[in-house]
């Protein structure tokens, strides 16, 4: 049974090197995603499907942050030359990645606003940065954690706060913006690493009469106040010097009877051009929304072969219970189909967009709609493999009443919200030529984890009951698993050190890493 493991890992590894792909690095995990492309995939095999059961801790490091931040550790830490950097609310560290012993501690005086768990940071050279809930784009030395330089990119006096993790992208330090609790339109702007110094912003919402996309609003005034945060980092296609951005729900939130049209653009994958910041192309994936459905779950860069011919893809599991599969060059949909059943579309267009069901808005007595507010996925990262040619996320099919808090002609900031009821959780393979569930792995409670796919035939995803799991990215199996004391609070990485491959991932107020240790 062995001898066949081993025989099936070295197919499965031999299939990576076929996949026309950017390399990954090894020895590092220098961005958030592991590399521009959102794929959360690492060509790593010293853990293996064969020999994960041995995997064991190495090392933990406790957060000790001050200053406003909370007690989960939700940013994904970043990894070169032996030091781990890792972000909170207000925070920022360094921490040995042999011994999870702390180096530095930088805190950053807040003046206020909203903190709803960093994301994590950036690296350029010796620079690090961040976001702070205060509105600001930080930057530190890597070696002593010494502030550089901090700008302002956003407005807390609006109702703004900034957790997004940025992203280098060339000379462009690429920023989001977050909040949903007044009407304000979203953006990324462009930074200059060295000087922090504002190069561009691109709006997703028009902001005047005449703007791409104004003929999708009834006025000036509610597309320039529409929404479409960028809560997610962008990915990004260096050849293409295509920045890909994933865009929030319009606002105002649920309520609608001001905002008639398609509110572009608004949940949307928009493809900017990272030196210009101007748009290029924009595929909607909720048009109108009226559901709390933002779209800015990461789009997700591969090459691929579709009807034999190869093409450049970008893919995304939305919230809203849809998968989608574009052209990444055109914006042009290959595979519209949905990953979990939904019962608030008519179908998809000519375009490959759904096409909203009106009987399924929000309503004072309520309206029974299948995904809830929560929707079928979110915020935490999916995982590509090109080993498998799988595309992965945690989904949950479920329901809620939603209900119009505000029936008026004029409703503003939230006007409404869902109540969910019943739920069934799992993880999810997806075959992207086909949009069709290869397997599904039920989870026995939530399932808000993000994950991380290896050439190690193994898929990394935190589980109910406070765990981190290790499935058989093939068929799904369950092989191995370790308890964490604050449950899994961010998503997994991994990388080479010394020899070693190493897990790492963090559980409420710990980090933990595990590595397969020499006997």
């Amino acid at each position: 049974m062995n001898r066949l493991r081993t025989l099936a890992l070295i197919a499965f590894t031999a299939a990576v090197s076929l996949q026309a792909q950017p390399p990954m690095p090894t020895d590092s995990w220098p961005t958030y995603n592991g590399d521009f492309s959102g794929r959360r995939f690492s060509p790593l095999t010293k853990i293996n499907s064969t020999n994960v059961r041995s995997l064991t801790l190495s090392w933990m490091w406790r957060l000790s942050a001050s200053g406003g931040s909370s007690s989960n550790i939700r940013s994904t830490p970043l990894m070169a030359d032996g030091v781990i950097y890792l972000s909170t609310e207000d925070n920022a560290f360094a921490v040995d990645a042999r011994t999870g012993r702390e180096l530095w501690h930088y805190i950053w005086a807040s003046s206020g606003g909203r903190h709803n768990g960093n994301k994590g940071m950036a690296m350029f050279g010796n620079f690090l940065y961040f976001e702070t809930g205060d509105c600001h784009l930080v930057s530190l030395n890597k070696e002593d954690g010494k502030l550089r330089w901090s700008k302002s990119i956003c407005d807390v006096d609006q109702f703004y706060f900034a957790s997004v993790a940025p992203v280098v992208v060339g000379n462009h330090v690429i920023a989001g913006v977050s909040g949903d609790d007044s009407d304000v339109g979203g953006y990324i702007e462009s930074h200059d690493p060295e000087t922090g110094e504002l190069q561009w912003r691109f709006y997703t919402v028009p902001q005047k009469k005449g703007d791409a996309g104004s003929e999708s609003w009834p006025n000036d005034d509610m597309s320039s106040h529409g929404g479409g945060m960028t809560w997610v980092p962008v990915t990004y296609d260096p050849e293409l010097k295509m920045i890909y951005v994933t865009t929030g729900n319009p606002q105002p939130v649920i309520a609608y009877a001001n905002r008639k049209g398609d509110n572009l653009y608004t949940c949307s994958l928009v493809a900017v051009n990272a030196d210009t910041g101007k748009m290029v192309w924009a595929f909607q994936s909720s048009p109108h929304d009226t559901h709390d459905w933002d779209s800015t779950q990461t789009a997700v860069l591969f090459d691929g072969q579709i009807n034999g011919q190869p093409r450049k893809l970008v893919a995304q599991a939305a919230r809203n219970g849809k998968f989608f599969v574009l052209d990444r060059v055109t914006g042009k949909a290959i595979i519209s189909t949905e990953f979990v059943k939904t019962n608030w579309s008519l179908g998809f267009d000519a375009k490959g967009q759904p096409i909203p069901n009106p009987e399924k808005n929000p309503s004072l007595a309520g309206t029974l709609v299948s995904p809830n507010s929560g929707g079928s996925t979110n915020w935490f990262p999916p995982t590509f493999s090109p080993a498998t040619g799988l595309f992965y996320v945690n989904a949950s099919r479920n329901f809620g009443e939603f209900y119009l808090y505000d029936a008026t002609d004029n409703p503003q900031g939230w006007g409404g919200n869902s109540q969910g009821s019943w739920s069934e959780n799992m993880l999810e393979a997806i075959d992207y030529k086909t949009g069709k569930v290869k397997w599904r792995h039920p989870w026995e409670g939530g399932a808000s984890y993000g994950l991380l796919s290896t050439a190690g035939n193994l898929i990394f995803s935190g589980a109910p009951g406070g765990s981190i799991e290790a499935l058989n990215a093939t068929n799904g199996d369950p092989l191995w698993h370790a308890r964490l004391a604050g449950g899994v609070s961010n998503s997994p990485v991994t990388w080479e050190l010394d020899g070693t491959q190493y897990l790492v991932v963090g559980g409420g107020d710990t980090l933990y890493g595990f590595a397969m240790l020499a006997k």
